[in-house]
């Protein structure tokens, strides 16, 4: 594919880094010519120095004839502009827009959507096929980790109805110390399947005499409604969260405790007045704090000990680590933080700091899902971007198809990978050796190694016959 991405940020230079990896034709546009020539250096990619929203700019990397605009300034107006420029001056077909302020994301008739089949000629609105709201993924992906106590990721795939969830495998989990084999005696009525395990780093392929270990990073995948209990397996059970602390009232703030007040207790932690004083008129039932989070008077005032979850959410990293690990430190019993710089996300995750967030991971896995060739409808990236996670629709029929018709343990999947669970009409069937692919099935896969994208791609595209 000729991608075009708008924005040579942490997002834009790592989602040229992950599609740079598997043979597209990248350009990207910054007015930063340093930057621009940091990530030649590393990356096969072309560079454009220029507004990523000015027509000259636009034609110059080429997007007369290229298949995707991907604009991912930091500016939401320049990225709404670029789309629409590229969209009704050069016909760009798919459009894909980063856009954080909720000014704009609460009025969807601002964005005509593909789906409206609206033509050009007659569109109202800015002409963009995918919206993407950092603020609300990562919102999501704390919210799950909330619901979820002990987990470190939580992937959900056809509409909730399976879920891939990482954990950390601890002494006292029944299950840690004896081979996989053993789930099945053990739970005969919940049927789950382990993805992949990570020890000390290294990925492991799990089989039936696989042992887990103490400390193991366990992937396991298995309809909603029995994740609770696998993960009761994997670790001791974790009493439910009740009490919430947040650090830093911005969008994510704001939008992290409006999702969450009406289930738990919330406390919002924010420096600004005039700040604290817009989030007490829009939440209803949170506690709003004015003061700084690295003040430890005001933790120990507000019982920092006996908080379930602290999230540090604040634009400021060094912020966000220092008062998570000076909550923990007073007794926060889990702390969350928002790392936006990815080198510092492997240095802190897994000492005082439970689970680091990165938004751009979190961030490109929603935009690699309308990058993927085939029907991919949903992609997560995992393990800093190593591994990946995939739900791709099987189409055609056994001519046509490399995998209709045909049962798991005759596919030749890639090196690494492993199919998950299965979602037919609704209905999740685990992954077993006897179970066919049918057409229209949702097939969940998970590879280890992320750079054999390409081979499972091409197993869910449809040959020629099929047509």
């Amino acid at each position: 594919m000729k991608i075009l991405i708008l924005g040579a940020g942490q997002v834009g230079g790592t989602l040229a880094e992950n599609l740079a990896n598997e043979a597209n034709d990248i350009t990207i546009i910054d007015s930063d010519g340093a930057r621009l020539r940091e990530l030649q250096d590393r990356l096969d990619i072309r560079t454009v120095q220029g507004e990523a929203s000015y027509p000259t700019a636009l034609r110059q990397a080429g997007a007369e004839d290229a298949d995707m605009v991907i604009a991912v300034t930091n500016s939401d107006e320049t990225n709404m502009v670029a789309c629409q420029v590229a969209k009704l001056l050069y016909k760009t077909p798919t459009t894909i827009c980063r856009v954080r302020a909720n000014a704009y994301l609460s009025k969807a008739e601002l964005f005509y959507q593909r789906d409206q089949k609206k033509d050009l000629d007659s569109l109202r609105g800015f002409p963009i096929d995918v919206l993407i709201s950092p603020e609300h993924l990562v919102t999501k992906h704390i919210t799950r980790l909330i619901e979820n106590p002990g987990a470190l990721q939580v992937l959900e795939f056809s509409k909730g109805l399976t879920q891939l969830v990482a954990l950390r495998a601890t002494k006292g989990g029944p299950l840690v110390g004896h081979e996989l084999s053993y789930l099945r005696t053990h739970m005969p009525k919940i049927d789950t399947r382990v993805a992949a395990i990570f020890r000390k780093d290294r990925a492991i392929m799990p089989e039936g005499k696989t042992v887990i270990e103490d400390g193991d990073e366990v992937f396991f995948i298995a309809a909603g409604d029995h994740i609770k209990s696998v993960m009761s397996e994997l670790q001791p059970l974790v009493k439910p969260y009740k009490r919430i602390f947040i650090c830093g009232g911005g969008n994510i703030g704001q939008r992290l405790a409006s999702t969450l007040e009406s289930r738990y207790q919330v406390k919002l932690l924010e420096r600004n007045h005039d700040r604290c004083v817009m989030l007490s008129e829009k939440l209803r039932k949170t506690v709003i704090l004015e003061g700084n989070a690295a003040n430890k008077d005001i933790l120990l005032e507000e019982n920092i000990e006996n908080t379930d979850v602290f999230c540090a959410v604040t634009n400021d990293d060094e912020a966000n680590i220092m008062a998570s690990l000076l909550a923990k430190r007073l007794g926060a019993r889990k702390v969350l933080t928002l790392i936006n710089n990815p080198d510092y996300v492997d240095l802190i995750q897994g000492g005082d700091i439970d689970v680091a967030i990165s938004p751009q991971q979190t961030t490109i896995g929603s935009l690699l899902t309308h990058v993927r060739r085939g029907d991919v409808v949903n992609v997560h990236s995992l393990r800093r971007g190593a591994a990946e996670a995939i739900e791709a629709i099987a189409h055609g029929d056994h001519r046509s198809s490399k995998v209709v018709g045909k049962r798991l343990d005759e596919i030749t999947l890639p090196a690494g990978t492993t199919i998950g669970a299965i979602v037919r009409r609704n209905e999740v069937l685990i992954a077993h050796d006897h179970i066919r692919v049918q057409p229209d099935d949702h097939v969940i896969l998970f590879m280890v190694d992320k750079t054999r994208i390409r081979e499972v791609e091409k197993l869910f595209q449809v040959g020629l016959t099929f047509f």
